[in-house]
């Protein structure tokens, strides 16, 4: 790891893909299925992880990347303001 990387850049890149994409999944099929309130207040916390990671990885992704992860990332709010309503 280089001095000027992040050690929580470090511990991101270490983790297994399939896990995170399982434990992923689980939560935005608990959060559909949970009644209102609760399973917006899920999507959205999901979303605010998924902006911060969106953050960090900016500088190096394409901009074809970015334009997906964007669209996504709206996609999911708006199922998650949905839910809230």
């Amino acid at each position: 790891m280089q001095r000027t990387q992040s050690p929580v850049l470090g511990r991101l890149a270490g983790v297994n893909p399939t896990a995170v994409f399982l434990i992923t999944l689980a939560l935005v099929l608990v959060a559909l299925f949970a009644p209102g309130v609760i399973g917006g207040v899920l999507l959205l916390a999901l979303a605010a992880v998924l902006v911060v990671l969106l953050a960090t990885t900016w500088p190096v992704q394409a901009p074809q990347t970015r334009v997906v992860r964007l669209l996504m990332l709206t996609l999911l709010v708006a199922v998650a303001l949905v839910k809230l309503l």
